[in-house]
């Protein structure tokens, strides 16, 4: 019991810090509506459960160095590109088909469009999710520490994670997501989506950085 209370407080703690996953769905939400944010919220929750997995199995793979090199590098130029497709739709322009549409409103009174398919949303959030070597570093180390913890307490403690990442995700989403909010934040919302393609750049610059500077 202290270890799994160990465990939750450790990654409630981390969830707290805003990272890429977050503005992410920030914007997401504040762009297309709560129900379609929904849909990275689910993505990034399927990528957390696949490392959680993957890590608590042992599997060497993920902590093999030519991997996480890969991973690295192809993280970084995900949220570069992301980044600046934010960016580029304040101005209402696109970046190959990442395009921020005019928000219609639902049969359920929030916001979202037709024009950018739910699975897009779910593929967006699985590939950060899955290119975030930050998630991947974090679990294994956290595997590490409860290795000596039975199948069935790491089932208990890799469900409770993933489950915590989605209901994190989503109150996000529907934080910023809902149409209250979106008329509350008002003249708002163009920074804060500058915001979010800001962070998520210099995120993935500072990651490929990080990455020629350990192989130089």
């Amino acid at each position: 019991m202290d270890q799994f209370a160990a465990v939750a407080l450790a990654h409630f703690l981390a969830l707290l810090i805003p990272g890429v996953d977050f503005f992410l769905v920030l914007r997401l939400s504040i762009a297309e509506g709560w129900r379609r944010a929904s849909a990275a919220c689910l993505g990034i929750a399927v990528a957390n459960g696949i490392i959680i997995a993957a890590a608590f199995s042992g599997l060497s793979l993920i902590q093999d160095p030519i991997v996480l090199g890969v991973v690295h590098l192809a993280g970084g130029l995900f949220l570069v590109y992301i980044g600046v497709a934010f960016l580029r739709s304040v101005a209402g322009e696109q970046m190959d088909g990442l395009q921020v549409p005019e928000r219609t409103a639902l049969p359920d009174g929030t916001r979202g469009t037709s024009r950018v398919p739910w699975l897009r949303n779910f593929g967006l959030g699985l590939t950060s999710g899955l290119l975030n070597p930050k998630n991947a570093l974090f679990y294994v180390s956290l595997a590490t520490a409860v290795s000596g913890a039975d199948p069935m307490a790491l089932t208990v403690y890799g469900a409770w994670m993933v489950g915590l990442v989605l209901v994190w995700d989503l109150m996000v989403a529907l934080l910023f997501g809902s149409t209250r909010a979106l008329h509350r934040l008002g003249r708002v919302v163009p920074w804060l989506t500058r915001t979010a393609g800001a962070f998520l750049v210099v995120f993935g610059v500072v990651m490929v950085a990080e990455l020629l500077v350990e192989l130089g």
